[in-house]
């Protein structure tokens, strides 16, 4: 367990180059840039690589391993004898930043032991902030910050799905909710802004069950986990771990 003043630094840190990565992605935002495609068919820009290429150097200096999606992957054999490292996706949601929503995100987690214990996802277009750690759950909008959940009292249960991302076991899982709860209503939105509507008690549950990556859900799980909240991996019915030799996430419950 990192001592308190040690977190509040690395926490600093990340945040820093969460916003750092941020600006950067803004610059290409605002004007014309080409899209290619990875060998999964994937989109990828110049953003998610000049956004990865700050974000790593800022992280560097704490001399904790970084796993991004953008860098270079250290083999297993090397990766599961790190008791900490930086789970970072530079760019979340490249599909929702090509189409020019807005709804993209920088998420940056540092994980113990397989356990996301910080967890920092910044929103480039809004500038809003969240942020979880032992001390808590947060989010950051202008100088305004608050904890989180926010006591968001309403008469519908609200399930969160993806914009860009369905599958057919999804729908029947929604089919399901809707003979639990009478006053269902659900939400479609980009990147890793599903888990923070979770973590802000604006949705109840956000279930996922098309393929996802450890650094799509390590941010916000550990800003969930901080508002007193889990992601629960179906496959094992326990929490989610991470720095696997598999990288590809089960499907699973926020909630």
């Amino acid at each position: 367990m990192i001592e308190k003043e040690k977190e509040a630094n690395l926490l600093q840190i990340a945040i820093s180059a969460a916003i750092s990565g941020g600006e950067e992605i803004m610059k290409i935002y605002n004007q014309d840039f080409h899209v290619f495609k990875k060998d999964d068919n994937s989109p990828l820009t110049i953003a998610d690589k000049n956004a990865n290429e700050i974000i790593e150097n800022q992280l560097k200096e704490t001399q904790i391993p970084i796993l991004s999606e953008e860098g270079k992957h250290a083999p297993y054999s090397e990766r599961k004898l790190w008791k900490y490292l930086w789970i970072v996706d530079p760019l979340d949601g490249t599909k929702e930043f090509v189409k020019r929503n807005g709804e993209f995100t920088v998420n940056i987690a540092l994980v113990e032991n397989g356990v996301p214990t910080m967890g920092i996802i910044y929103v480039p277009v809004t500038k809003v902030l969240y942020y979880g750690s032992s001390s808590g759950a947060f989010k950051k909008v202008n100088e305004k910050v608050v904890r989180l959940p926010i006591n968001n009292e309403r008469s519908s249960y609200v399930v969160v799905g993806s914009r860009s991302h369905h599958s057919n076991e999804t729908a029947e899982y929604f089919k399901v909710l809707k003979k639990k709860h009478e006053n269902l209503e659900i939400i479609s939105i980009g990147s890793s802004l599903k888990i923070c509507l979770v973590a802000e008690g604006i949705a109840d549950i956000y279930p996922r069950f098309a393929p996802t990556m450890e650094w799509d859900i390590a941010a916000g799980h550990a800003v969930l986990k901080a508002a007193g909240k889990s992601v629960v991996d179906k496959s094992t019915g326990i929490e989610m771990v991470y720095n696997r030799k598999n990288l590809v996430n089960s499907s699973f419950i926020a909630k």
